[in-house]
């Protein structure tokens, strides 16, 4: 489109940008005229975010001239970056929610134009089922429980990745657009059969409140740290979160642990409490007497009683 012979461009970041959460970050976005205006033109820059169910976009930011405001969850964190044909956006101390695509958009007069960012965080995905057992949460109780452990519900995308760097689980959980999927590297019987090439398998959307399946979370890189501390007859649950707090810092819950493995090489082969009252252990070297032959996150699952150490997770 032309306006006064001169055609608007506006560009972003080709490439995804990588952060995590905490973190600041920047998201490019220039526009040019073609041929070159030169005169300093009153535009408008609106930044939102695409929602993963493509429903309305969420709006972020707005700003005309020196002006700018920010909405919502982005108030506060949010700030558009104007320089001579820039419109970036800010974004400071990055929460698990801020990753997905945003849309930069300049407006001048009738002129409207467009460019698309993908924003990943760099995190890791766990498969969730609560005390009660499998197949017990809706999608809001997904939501919750995730919001419970450090995280939020992955998306697609994040799934995907767990999937093509070695998640295998044969358990259907919920997913932030509300479908419901696994990931299988292993074909196998019960896993929707021999013959299905791996893959992620998807039951696609279900009702977010009658049906009820497991939960995919989604917890990032760490701004603190996880250790482990014991005593010689072991603790109770209560026991553990009580020494955790007088060493300055909270039971771990079950992001914590899992980020600690993949970002930290926490690796651990004596099982500690969690603050959702389950015991696991995480391992990044296998080695006899600590579980399988593949690095992970071992779960006892959730002993009513016994006695063992305990994860904590003190904030930098």
């Amino acid at each position: 489109d032309y306006f006064n012979g001169a055609r608007l461009v506006v560009e972003t970041s080709k490439d995804p940008v990588y952060s995590y959460s905490g973190a600041n970050v920047t998201l490019p976005c220039h526009y040019r005229y073609e041929p070159d205006l030169g005169d300093k033109r009153k535009i408008r820059i609106k930044w939102s975010k695409l929602r993963d169910d493509y429903t309305k976009d969420q709006d972020v930011a707005v700003a005309i001239g020196k002006t700018y405001v920010a909405f919502g969850d982005f108030k506060g964190r949010a700030h558009i970056h104007r320089a001579k044909h820039e419109a970036s956006l800010v974004i400071s101390d990055v929460h698990l929610k801020d990753d997905g695509k945003y849309r930069c958009e300049v407006i001048d007069g009738l002129e409207d134009e467009s460019d698309v960012v993908d924003l990943r965080l760099k995190g890791i995905v766990f498969p969730y089922q609560p005390p009660r057992g499998q197949y017990r949460l809706n999608f809001h109780e997904a939501e919750q429980v995730c919001q419970d452990q450090g995280a939020v519900l992955a998306n697609f995308n994040q799934l995907f990745q767990a999937w093509s760097e070695g998640l295998d689980w044969c358990n259907a959980g919920w997913l932030a657009d509300g479908t419901v999927q696994y990931p299988i590297r292993l074909p196998r019987k019960p896993c929707g059969g021999v013959h299905l090439a791996p893959g992620i398998r998807s039951y696609g959307p279900r009702h977010r409140h009658l049906h009820r399946f497991d939960a995919f979370c989604f917890s990032s890189a760490l701004r603190g740290e996880v250790f482990y501390l014991d005593r010689l007859a072991g603790m109770t649950l209560e026991e553990a979160k009580q020494s955790c707090q007088d060493a300055g810092a909270e039971i771990a819950r079950v992001g914590h642990l899992y980020s600690a493995w993949k970002f930290l090489g926490l690796d651990r082969c004596s099982a500690g409490w969690l603050a959702d009252g389950s015991v696991r252990y995480p391992i990044v070297k296998p080695r006899p007497n600590c579980g399988p032959s593949e690095p992970g996150v071992r779960s006892f699952g959730f002993p009513s009683k016994g006695r063992f150490g305990v994860f904590c997770y003190k904030e930098r």
